[in-house]
């Protein structure tokens, strides 16, 4: 069954299965004629009987598979298959000896049953054996059976081409369901990263700024609340970060975005210069900050053509250089308009310069609180 696909939907198709492969059964109509013909004689009773534990047995191995396919097996076990090939050419034993010639409809079942149960090579080989000993039979016994090799052949080729897309089926959806498990661990690890670079800096941080106003608590009163205001602020712009973060980044968070940053710059082969600390921004400028580096460094990454990428933060002030090629036409457009007015909204102005002999730089400054 697949992760999509609801059990009631997986019982009906293997239902419908069932159906189908019951349908083929009319196959056995032969024998069972003959059995009734035969109903004044043992051998006639005897050949009934087998032929419809034949059917019985036929359908629970179908059913069986089918409901292996379900749970996406390529194939039963292969001592349950072994066993049900031989039960089978059993009861078509059985069926030939005291049915004669109207036996051998079972043959086609035995192929079918081998090519879906078996390995291919070991399928196909039973169904050819098969097909040999019926022509054998047939040769010696006078029976006038000459296509039914062709149609075993034939049923068993069918059966195998319809083995192999499921298989291949099967094996597409294993695929997906370990790509999809492997996407997910890789989230993970992506959220993991990020917290212990969101987290890791601030914490240390905070622990500092706790033990140093516990410590100026009998010596420094206004230094030491001057360290507690510092350390509030410290902690919401840690708890908004980890709540970004948390909610899917669905705002964007000064240290998620140099975070990220630092893995596209490497994933792009781009040598990076980046800050460790975000902690001197203060609160009502660390999303505009945030939105520059990931516009900036955006277009370093896809346009630039940079070796290196050196991005600078400070309480004030906040750039992007690379060494690239220096064309800013790429950020011109809704980019660096969005971010102009972004930082009009917070009191501050970019700036786009063009170092030389090569590169380019978004600066974005803000005006001292009043």
């Amino acid at each position: 069954m697949t992760s999509t696909e609801r059990p009631d939907t997986a019982q009906r198709w293997g239902r419908f299965g069932i159906v189908f492969a019951a349908v083929w059964l009319v196959f056995l109509a032969e024998p069972l004629a003959a059995g009734w013909d035969r109903r004044d004689q043992v051998n006639g009773w005897i050949g009934t009987t087998a032929t419809l534990i034949f059917a019985v047995y036929f359908l629970r191995v179908f059913s069986a598979a089918r409901q292996g396919r379900i749970r996406r097996e390529l194939r039963p076990p292969l001592r349950r298959a072994i066993v049900d090939v031989v039960i089978l050419i059993g009861l078509a034993v059985i069926m030939t000896i005291t049915l004669g010639e109207a036996g051998l409809a079972s043959t086609v079942f035995i192929a079918v049953t081998a090519v879906m149960s078996l390995p291919m090579i070991a399928g196909g080989a039973v169904a050819l054996a098969v097909a040999g000993v019926v022509e054998l039979l047939a040769t010696r016994a006078g029976w006038n059976v000459s296509s039914l090799p062709l149609a075993i052949c034939a049923a068993a080729m069918a059966m195998a081409g319809v083995t192999a897309l499921m298989n291949r089926n099967i094996d597409l959806l294993n695929r997906r369901d370990e790509d999809e498990l492997r996407a997910v661990q890789e989230e993970r690890a992506r959220m993991a990263r990020d917290l212990h670079d969101i987290l890791g800096h601030s914490l240390t941080v905070i622990t500092v700024k706790a033990q140093l106003a516990n410590r100026l608590l009998d010596v420094d009163i206004e230094r030491a609340r001057s360290e507690l205001d510092d350390l509030e602020r410290l902690s919401r712009d840690a708890l908004s970060d980890v709540r970004s973060a948390v909610e899917g980044f669905r705002g964007v968070s000064l240290p998620v975005e140099i975070a990220r940053a630092r893995e596209a710059l490497r994933a792009a082969g781009i040598a990076a210069d980046l800050p460790n600390s975000t902690d001197a921004v203060p609160t009502r400028l660390r999303e505009l900050f945030a939105w520059v580096v990931r516009e900036a460094v955006t277009n370093v990454v896809r346009h630039s053509d940079a070796g290196r990428c050196t991005v600078t933060i400070d309480e004030r002030h906040v750039s992007v250089v690379d060494d690239g090629v220096g064309t800013d036409g790429l950020l011109a457009g809704n980019g660096l308009t969005g971010l102009r007015e972004r930082a009009a909204a917070a009191g501050a102005r970019v700036i786009v310069t063009h170092p030389r002999p090569r590169g380019f730089s978004v600066q974005v400054v803000a005006e001292e609180a009043k």
